[in-house]
């Protein structure tokens, strides 16, 4: 019974996924279609992990049944925020699709979600009771699995037939990546992946999918080549979300609960808008119950509107060593009118023991209600180490200094304090 309560789930998640782009290109109703998808997701994971806690108390199910079933409900509600962020932040052309390719999809899925359950289901009855199936339910159960693989080949075809017409079309190679990381095809999924790079550029959130794609190749192992992509996607964008949920997932899977949390804490802080935090702030309590550690009660993060400006700060080498000759400093982070006015319109105020450390400006970090980032188009952005502890810049303090910064810029900046402020003369 719990395997099919928790096929529900995946199917009812995997839909929401399929849909949403479609109701994003037809209706504009994206908020609409994202809240739904967010609250469901949080709403059918407490539900099913409850049945499934009380299935154990009730001693339905042992201690290993139990683990199992706890780790792949984590598991499924993990990997549908790193499928639902990826098709928010993806860049994708505007090629028209009609109705019959999300219908096609919602097939496709219910379908390989069902055939997997024929197969698992099957070979668990026959563990249990050899006598329980007869000849002629298998034989059944056999041919419907075959058509079932046919009409999950057949989509896979007339997606790579789109192509053929269309081999521009980015979301098409994207769709096709999915399919086939579905269909266990990760070899071509990759290559597909890689379409999408060749026509809109490397961004963090596609190396981030093949990330992915090699992972599971890879019997959820991270080696070198995984290593690689990772890396390179972070140094992209520190806080990609997808990469960040690849590293959290590998490390709960493997019971590093407190890493895990630590990715996943990182992209809760980064609060983008793309992200369910919620679902997220979920599974961090799920691995800090597993560590004995109090739960995050707290409501999930308020959204700021209007800009959100995520700086990556740091010392130099040469810096940090001068720092550590003495006490800890005050650190000043602000970014301020690109029109000579000194005034900050957003300014955050940290140590310089606690860096290097990923910060956030936006309006809610503003000096005054009327002069905040959302007042102007660009900014210069300072970070000074304070040798008196006081605002402003002075002789003796470090800093770095980036100038003309777009405010609705969304990669994560690198801000390295380098250079000492020298006497005017």
């Amino acid at each position: 019974m719990e395997i099919v309560l928790i096929i529900f789930v995946f199917i009812a998640l995997l839909l929401l996924i399929v849909w949403l782009p479609f109701f994003k290109k037809n209706t504009g109703c994206v908020e609409t279609v994202e809240s739904l998808r967010d609250e469901t997701n949080v709403v059918l994971y407490k539900e099913h992990k409850t049945e499934i806690e009380k299935d154990y108390s009730d001693g339905a199910i042992d201690e290993e049944s139990y683990q199992y079933l706890l780790a792949e409900l984590d598991k499924g509600l993990l990997q549908d925020i790193t499928a639902a962020e990826s098709q928010s932040n993806k860049p994708i052309k505007t090629n028209s699709f009609s109705v019959l390719w999300p219908i096609t999809l919602s097939i496709f899925v219910i379908i390989f979600t069902l055939a997997l359950y024929l197969k698992q289901g099957t070979l668990e009855r026959l563990i249990a009771n050899p006598e329980a199936i007869n000849p002629e339910q298998q034989h059944q159960g056999q041919q419907s699995l075959e058509e079932q693989q046919e009409q999950m080949l057949a989509y896979i075809k007339d997606l790579q037939l789109h192509i053929e017409k269309n081999p521009d079309d980015s979301e098409a190679w994207y769709n096709l990546g999915q399919a086939l990381v579905g269909a266990g095809e990760f070899d071509l999924a990759i290559t597909a992946f890689k379409q999408v790079i060749g026509i809109e550029g490397e961004h963090a959130d596609l190396l981030g999918a093949i990330a992915q794609a090699t992972y599971y190749r890879n019997d959820q192992k991270i080696d070198d080549q995984v290593q690689g992509l990772i890396d390179k996607a972070l140094a992209l964008d520190i806080n990609d979300p997808s990469t960040n949920i690849l590293l959290g997932m590998h490390n709960f899977i493997t019971q590093e609960y407190s890493k895990a949390i630590e990715y996943w804490q990182r992209i809760i802080d980064d609060n983008r808008q793309s992200v369910n935090i919620e679902a997220l702030q979920e599974a961090v309590n799920e691995a800090k119950r597993r560590l004995g550690l109090p739960e995050n009660k707290t409501s999930p993060v308020e959204t700021i509107s209007g800009p959100q400006l995520s700086l990556n700060v740091s010392l130099s080498t040469e810096v940090s060593e001068q720092l550590a000759q003495g006490e800890d400093k005050v650190v000043f982070v602000y970014a301020i009118p690109t029109n000579g006015q000194r005034m900050p319109l957003a300014a955050l105020k940290l140590m310089a023991s606690d860096l290097p450390k990923i910060v956030i400006l936006n309006n809610s970090t503003a000096m005054s209600p009327q002069s905040n980032l959302s007042s102007v188009s660009e900014v210069n952005i300072f970070a000074i180490v304070s040798k008196q502890g006081g605002a402003g810049i002075k002789p003796g303090d470090y800093k770095a200094e980036i100038n003309n910064i777009p405010v609705d810029k969304t990669e994560t900046i690198n801000i390295v304090i380098d250079s000492i402020v020298e006497e005017e003369k």
